[in-house]
């Protein structure tokens, strides 16, 4: 039994395709009708076939029997005409006959098409009726299956007897269904075929507002367009004016977050001055210590108000950034400023787009670039790949790696620490890999440390992508 809320194994091959499924569903349903339609329809035309068949063997055998007499001496007399021209023809599968059933009679009549005697099985093999009659399947003269219509009449008074058999061709009549079958089959499929068909542009043609509703989300999500334009059906309408509501609500959201940053900033920009002017004023220790807090207090202050910036931005749906472009320029602009490093650059072929804002990306790759220029000691490369996945769940690798001396496993997470310095002699604040760290966060992404090929530091971060 599958557990609550946990897909069983087939519906996880199922197609995610609600057009497939519609289609998939009404055709299974269309076939299994057909094939119900087709059984129901063969079986009632063999069984009227079967009737009629059997009905026309019984009356030519009534007509058989008032067509025979019997003579004085007990010979058996009479020309039958059953008025079907295939009982004149040889080997047809139509034959009758009439032989002596009791002492004293004498004789045998038969049809023309009747070239040998047909044998017919014993009495206790198929046993006759009540009324003296029974009916069984034989071989014919040509190999043929005949149906046997058999019944022994009394002629005269004398109770002189008299089998009469009228043989019909079985195999004949299977020939005529299979032909039936055959042509009830072609015009169920071909009925069946233009039905799915019909089916497929009913459902294509009431599932094209959904399609204009997911072309419609990829321009919001491209960024050129900011809500669900159009008209839709009356069942998609409702959908349609929710998701331009949280879009508005969305962009509210950020617009007050960003003027919430706005305002702290501000407020929190004077102070901060002043106790740093008031810090180096001061001099000595005291000032020292004064101005070297305030320094760290406008780091810190900057640090969570991007925090907040990006999470605001990271619920946002309209912020996309073109990656190629944005590496192309930063490899150019590290390249210019270290002559005695060598970059290589690597892209996809396809445009790859980041689902956050540009200045976020440019601060990553910047500070991730920095750090492997510091360290490196003649080369530096930057490659970008797209990780395949479904659109909601798309990713963009960005892979930097210097060949300096890297960094142990074992020391990798300090690294990453606000203001952790692993080496005193080399400049910089410390603060590089942990903004990294944090943006990457903030976005749902990962950072990753490793040891390159040449031996350096590899880091690698994975961001959200779009299609």
């Amino acid at each position: 039994m599958t557990r609550p809320g946990r897909k069983s194994a087939w519906w996880r091959f199922w197609p995610r395709s609600l057009t497939f499924r519609v289609i998939a569903f009404s055709t299974i349903w269309a076939v299994l009708a057909l094939v119900v339609i087709f059984t129901l329809i063969n079986t009632l035309y063999r069984q009227a076939s079967e009737r009629g068949f059997d009905s026309l063997l019984s009356a030519h055998l009534f007509n058989l029997i008032g067509s025979v007499g019997i003579s004085e001496t007990g010979r058996l007399t009479g020309s039958p005409d059953l008025g079907d021209l295939r009982f004149s023809e040889p080997n047809s599968g139509w034959y009758w006959s009439v032989e002596p059933a009791s002492p004293g009679v004498s004789g045998e009549l038969h049809s023309p098409s009747m070239i040998q005697p047909i044998p017919s099985p014993t009495a206790a093999e198929v046993p006759f009726n009540s009324e003296f009659q029974r009916s069984y399947i034989t071989e014919g003269i040509d190999g043929e299956e005949v149906e046997v219509f058999e019944s022994e009449f009394v002629l005269d008074a004398k109770n002189h007897a008299a089998r009469f058999r009228v043989m019909g061709n079985e195999t004949e009549l299977e020939s005529e269904i299979s032909r039936f079958q055959g042509r009830l089959l072609t015009y169920l499929s071909l009925f069946g075929v233009g039905m799915i068909a019909i089916n497929a542009i009913a459902i294509l043609v009431g599932l094209q507002p959904l399609r204009r509703v997911r072309n419609a989300l990829a321009m919001i999500r491209e960024g050129t367009a900011h809500r669900l334009d159009g008209r839709f059906p009356a069942e998609i309408e409702p959908l349609a004016n929710e998701t331009n509501a949280l879009i508005e609500n969305n962009k509210r959201i950020v617009e007050r977050s960003r003027t919430q940053v706005g305002n702290l900033a501000h407020s929190l920009k004077t102070p901060l001055a002043v106790l740093l002017n008031e810090g180096r004023a001061l001099g000595g220790a005291k000032g020292k210590l004064i101005a070297d807090q305030a320094v760290s207090m406008q780091g810190q202050v900057e640090h969570y108000l991007q925090r907040a910036r990006v999470a605001a931005q990271r619920d946002s749906v309209v912020y996309r950034t073109a990656v190629k472009p944005l590496a192309q320029r930063m490899a150019r602009v590290m390249q210019k400023l270290n002559p005695n490093i060598r970059f290589s650059l690597s892209l996809p072929a396809q445009e790859v787009l980041f689902a956050g804002e540009r200045a976020d990306l440019e601060e990553m790759l910047g500070n991730l670039l920095e750090n492997a220029v510091k360290w490196a000691k003649a080369s530096v490369s930057l490659s970008v790949r797209q990780i395949e996945g479904d659109e909601a769940d798309m990713w963009v690798e960005f892979a930097i790696e210097d060949d300096g001396p890297g960094i142990p496993e074992d020391k990798a997470r300090e690294a990453m620490k606000r203001g952790r310095r692993l080496d005193e002699t080399k400049p910089g604040t410390g603060l590089g890999l942990a903004i990294v760290t944090d943006l990457v966060n903030e976005y749902g992404g990962s950072l990753a440390l490793e040891r390159s090929a040449s031996g350096g530091l590899r880091a690698v971060v994975r961001l959200r992508s779009i299609a």
